[in-house]
């Protein structure tokens, strides 16, 4: 997937300070600051590749990766408003 500038973006996340780019390159993703049910929350807006689109059709999952040892409180949702 690939990141996407979305029109409700207020701010941008780099990698940590102590990250290691030469193992795995992390670069600055766009973000929006908001409130979900009272609670903060960021949220970062993707859009698939075609391929992604043909696997998803055809029944493929969407995998959600965390770097690290525990699962913060995610979730994963579709978009719907159309800013276009």
């Amino acid at each position: 997937m690939n990141k996407l500038q979305h029109p409700s973006n207020n701010g941008v996340l780099g990698a940590p300070a102590d990250w290691n780019q030469a193992e795995l390159p992390c670069s600055a993703l766009p973000i929006t600051r908001a409130e979900c049910d009272g609670q903060p929350a960021i949220v970062s807006y993707w859009r698939p590749t075609t391929e992604e689109l043909t696997a998803l059709n055809a029944g493929e999952a969407v995998a959600l990766w965390v770097i690290g040892q525990t699962m913060p409180p995610v979730a994963v949702t579709v978009d719907l408003f159309d800013f276009d």
